[in-house]
């Protein structure tokens, strides 16, 4: 549907000078304050480009409304412009960039390219999928596989190529393609990857290809037109493939230094011969179907020599005949000293030979023989089998087969998936259009109509000439691989009109020019490849000549090529080639219909006839002919590109080319997000996804690294991590310093190697923050269930009471939204990569919590630096327990859980609260008090908070030696007898004791909250038992108690989880989030 423009000019009036100038001036200013914004500026000819434009695109008041829009986004008129100037020289076309650097000084105009698609697209498509597969090898494959099986070869192999080319022209006509052709639709529509993967491998086919050309050249050369040119020569037939394959070495190794001197020296030449090779191609093939027309009414005379119904060699004898009539004297001919002893009529001659006739048929017997129906069926065997016709004969014994005998042999074993393999490199080159695409006057409408036409027609040439060449020419001398039964001309040239040499001459220098192309191009994609920087071993290979030429990868290619001939054998060479481009051709389907199926925004063909079922149906094929060729060539490849993918994920430099698997993994993501929110995890699959808060310093630096740390060993890459910080202000003003620390963050996570995702929010306080963070970081079901900060050291330093306020709030929002909290205390001292030694980790199982406590010492084990430390678990046990079944069934549910850990049951009985305990309380209480009633200075809360600290250390040391001088009231293991000593000891001198602390109490001492009391005593006991067991503990975890439902006494929770915490190095408070996260069940 066209879409109509209007342009309306917008009149305005005149402004003054003064007017003007001041204008300019707040232009001026509102320029320099959008410099500072932070906006990165795209690359592009359209958007953000305004730099030279800025105060000629709104002077005047007409467009004052959107002066802030235009420091960003240009005016419709400016990007218009634009447009119009621009040419598809732009990203794409590496090579021109040093040229254009230096024309731009000369300000020489770039001439348009003109090429049409007849020109441009078809025939080098053309030329390119006609080639030496057609005149060496397409009558055997004929003759071998029948004209039913060649005709299905065919089929599959063009539908492959004709699906291939819906795909590519669907890729191609959506948006402008730079010529880079195949390797850049591929890199850009599956991204850097998938493209290296596949560049590569279109580049050793196209390598490959260069190789087989090659070889084809050389045994037309040696074997039709100079065969006495020969370097090494069997005297025993048994050898004579062996020579033949050393010849072929030789002369292909001088080929290939010649034509990689031609490509070095300039290819211009190359590009000014592709038309006289084009031109041979076109005459050979008009040679073939001239011949075709002519043996309807004048068949061809090349007689064929039969023993029996054995072809022979038609090399060493003049005559088809065993004896002749020379003047009424019966004589034998040259072909009876092939099989006998001696010329004499009465000598002993091979079995077979005596046995039966020589017959002479006519090579080609033209179309309207009848030959067709005896051509129908395939003929595969075994190597060295005889190619004989269907006709009667007198068999003889197996010793009549010698091997020197003049008889035609397979020279290799057939069968249909290896025609398969040597057929496909003949319908390859259906990219030499795409790879023109700089070249092209109208590239959206050529490639497509170029491409898909040069397939139409060589689909119908080759289907055509499988037909034909079954109707005209006899079945033996189709699977005569070399002519040997038609005095070894080329089978194929005997068709031919007006002379077999038209053919020869003709594929010979197709075969050249094919050659000299894949020299020309394979370099050249190499370089595009090293020059995108993806795969950085490749990087030596970008670089040329001052002309752009591209030197090293010239080499490199030649190199690769001298592998291929020095394989030697055409037959060998196809199959691998075969498998690069399918590969090629099988990634181009897998873009087109990913595109297709993801509705990419960006994905608007102009070329509409395609369809993703379409590429999926040429993917399909693609992959059958892969392993219908030769699997384990496919499996080779696959390894290849494989190897090189995960090569360019794991070094490679990082691109974002807007691809399609990008598009996937988006479409996936958002698909299994929507799954995992139908539902809540199994207990068997709930692990710690986390939400790690971090504190940055005043320079937006991570003040605790080893919290990410801590973070890769508890995960070890596995499941959610979102690392979250906040910055106090609002967001218009802190941006850059958002950005800044986000930046920083990611830094610090790479260098913890931290997988994870950054979270920057800036809200107008820190609790708000970190509250919005808890409620809204992650996404559907990949939301964190765990929250990780750190200890608050400093709390009671800091002159601002909101230190411990948020972390008593964090406490207290984790809790309500049923999720994990774990605190680590003293996270500078926690390991960071380097391995523990022997040590343990003490869990001390106080409450249960849903199992967290004995699931975080099995993940964090799992990891290299804590794996060589034992878990060790202590419960408590109170006066009416019995631990000795507390142990025994503890050590039982860890068996179930299939935890390794050494159980041991810690027994606190309920003793006295000490005066430590009530000094403790007191001077807590007092604290507080002090702070609530009177706005402390600075200086002063410092000097509170050091009178605080000297006074409890004295008092703490007193009790101590009080300690020292009574007996230890913890004992570990209760029995009866002991229970009853006990009681007897408590009540009798601890009695009096008590009774007289009691009298002995301080008039404070009285007034104090007796819950603050009783919680100080817990914790003082606590930390007594856990340091006496724990303190050389590599890492303690603990029950972490919860937050008072009273925030008066939010101050007092801090004190008491610091005196439970004192003396321990690295300790892990754990909380739990409400539900089970670990089980006995399978």
């Amino acid at each position: 549907m066209p879409t109509n423009f209007t342009v309306v000019p917008v009149g305005g009036g005149q402004k003054s000078s003064q007017e003007d100038s001041d204008d300019s001036n707040v232009l001026r200013e509102e320029d320099e304050e959008a410099a500072g914004d932070g906006n990165p500026k795209e690359s592009s000819p359209f958007i953000n480009n305004t730099d030279n434009d800025k105060g000629t695109l709104y002077d005047g008041k007409n467009m004052a409304l959107f002066e802030e829009e235009m420091d960003s986004n240009p005016m419709v008129s400016s990007l218009l412009s634009k447009l119009a100037n621009y040419t598809n020289l732009t990203q794409g076309v590496r090579e021109h960039e040093e040229a254009d650097e230096e024309e731009e000084a000369k300000k020489k105009t770039v001439k348009s390219p003109q090429m049409g698609t007849f020109i441009g697209v078809y025939l080098p498509c053309l030329q390119n999928i006609l080639g030496v597969i057609l005149f060496l090898r397409m009558t055997w494959i004929v003759g071998t596989a029948g004209i039913l099986e060649s005709f299905i070869i065919v089929a599959m192999c063009c539908s492959c190529t004709m699906l291939t080319a819906i795909s590519m022209s669907a890729i191609a006509t959506n948006g402008v393609v730079p010529a880079g052709g195949s390797y850049y639709m591929i890199s850009r529509s599956l991204g850097p990857e998938f493209g290296g993967a596949v560049g590569l491998c279109f580049y050793l086919g196209t390598t490959f290809a260069g190789a087989m050309y090659i070889l084809g050249t050389i045994e037309i050369l040696l074997t039709y037109i100079v065969p006495s040119a020969a370097i090494f020569k069997a005297e025993d037939k048994a050898y004579e493939a062996e020579a033949m394959l050393n010849n072929m070495r030789v002369y292909g190794t001088c080929c290939l230094f010649l034509m990689a001197l031609v490509v070095f020296v300039g290819v211009k030449y190359v590009n000014k011969l592709a038309l006289v090779f084009l031109a041979c191609v076109v005459l050979s093939i008009l040679a073939i179907y001239a011949g075709v027309i002519k043996t309807i009414f004048e068949p061809p005379d090349f007689p064929v020599c039969l023993l029996g119904n054995r072809t022979l060699k038609n090399h060493g004898f003049d005559k088809c005949l065993k004896t002749d009539i020379i003047d009424n004297v019966t004589v034998t001919t040259k072909l009876w000293s092939l099989f006998c002893d001696t010329p004499d009529l009465n000598s002993t001659c091979n079995e077979y030979f005596t046995l039966n006739n020589v017959t002479a048929i006519q090579g080609i017997p033209g179309l309207t023989s009848g030959v067709i129906s005896e051509n129908m069926w395939s003929s595969y065997g075994h190597a060295g089998m005889l190619v004989e016709k269907t006709m009667n004969s007198v068999e003889a014994s197996e010793s009549s087969r010698d091997i020197n005998l003049p008889f035609v042999v397979n020279d290799i074993a057939t069968f249909f998936t290896l025609l398969v393999g040597i057929y496909f490199p003949s319908v390859t080159g259906i990219m030499a259009g795409s790879n023109r695409s700089g070249d092209l006057r109208d590239a959206q409408r050529s490639i497509p109509i170029g491409t898909i036409l040069a397939i139409a027609t060589t689909t119908i040439i080759y289907l055509s000439c499988v037909v034909l060449f079954g109707a005209c020419i006899e079945g033996v001398v189709l699977r005569d691989k070399f002519g040997d039964s038609v005095k070894g001309n080329l089978v194929i040239g005997t068709l031919s009109w007006p002379s077999p040499w038209v053919i020869v001459i003709g594929s010979f220098f197709s075969c050249c020019g094919a050659g000299l192309q894949s020299l020309t191009g394979a370099p050249r994609l190499l370089q595009a490849i090293a020059r995108d920087g993806i795969v950085p071993f490749l990087e030596v290979f970008g670089h040329g000549k001052a002309n752009g030429e591209p030197t090293w990868a010239l080499l490199l290619t030649a190199g690769i090529c001298e592998t291929g001939i020095l394989i030697a054998s055409l037959d060998a060479v196809a199959p691998i080639l075969s498998m690069f481009f399918l590969m090629c051709y099988l990634f181009v389907n897998l873009a087109c219909a990913l595109q297709t199926l993801l509705r990419t925004p960006n994905w608007r063909p102009r070329f509409k006839y395609y369809h993703w079922a379409l590429s999926f149906l040429g993917m399909s094929l693609c992959l059958a002919l892969m392993f219908i060729s030769s699997w384990y060539y496919a499996l080779v490849a696959m390894l290849i590109a494989g190897c090189i993918y995960k090569y360019i994920e794991y070094r490679g430099a990082e691109k974002e080319w807007g691809d399609g698997i990008r598009g996937l993994s988006l479409n996936a993501a958002r698909y299994a997000l929507i799954r995992l929110e139908e539902a809540p995890p199994h207990t068997k699959n709930w692990r710690p996804q986390l939400l790690v808060l971090l504190n940055l310093d005043s320079e937006l630096r991570v003040k605790h690294p080893r919290l990410l740390s801590f973070t890769t060993q508890l995960k070890a890459g596995k499941g959610l991590t979102i690392v979250g910080s906040v910055l106090e202000g609002t967001y218009l003003t802190k941006d850059s310093e958002s950005k800044k620390a986000e930046q920083n963050i990611k830094a610090a996570m790479t260098t913890e190697k931290t997988k994870g995702f950054c979270h920057v929010v800036v809200s107008s306080n820190l609790r708000d923050g970190i509250s919005h963070l808890i409620q809204s970081a992650g996404l559907g079901g990949m939301k964190h269930n765990s929250v990780l900060m750190a200890w608050p050291g400093s709390w009671k330093q800091s002159n601002d009471p909101l230190s411990w306020k948020n972390f008593i709030e964090t406490v207290r929002e984790t809790t309500a939204a049923h999720q994990a909290l774990l605190v680590a205390k003293n996270v500078d001292s926690f390991p960071h990569q380097d391995r523990l030694g022997e040590g343990t980790i003490d869990v001390w199982w106080i409450v249960h919590d849903g199992g967290m406590l004995m699931l975080l010492p099995f993940l964090l084990r799992q990891h290299k630096v804590w794996r060589k430390c034992k878990m060790r678990i202590f419960t408590v046990a109170q006066m009416d327990d019995n631990s000795i079944q507390m142990k025994k069934d503890l050590q039982m549910f860890l068996y179930h859980l299939r935890l390794d850990a050494e159980v041991e049951v810690v027994e606190m009985h309920d003793s006295d609260i000490s005066a430590f305990t009530y000094e403790k309380t007191l001077v807590m209480e007092q604290r507080s008090q002090m702070l609530k009633q009177m706005q402390l200075s600075r200086t002063e809360r410092e000097r509170e908070a050091q009178l605080i600290h000297d006074k409890n250390t004295a008092s703490h040391a007193a009790i101590n030696d009080k300690a020292d001088a009574t007996p230890d009231r913890v004992h570990m293991t209760w029995t009866k007898e002991k229970l009853f000593t006990e009681r007897n000891r408590n009540r009798e001198p601890n009695a009096s004791m008590g009774v007289r602390d009691l009298f002995n109490m301080k008039p404070e001492w009285e007034s104090l909250n007796q819950s603050n009391v009783r919680r100080m005593h817990t914790a003082v006991k606590l930390n007594e038992v856990v340091v006496n067991k724990s303190q050389g503990a590599q890492l303690v975890l603990l029950n972490m108690p919860g937050p008072p439902r009273n925030r008066g006494g939010d101050e007092n929770y801090m004190e008491f989880l610091e005196v439970l915490l004192e003396g321990l190095n690295r300790v892990l408070l754990v909380r739990g989030g409400g539900r089970e996260v670990i089980t006995i069940y399978s």
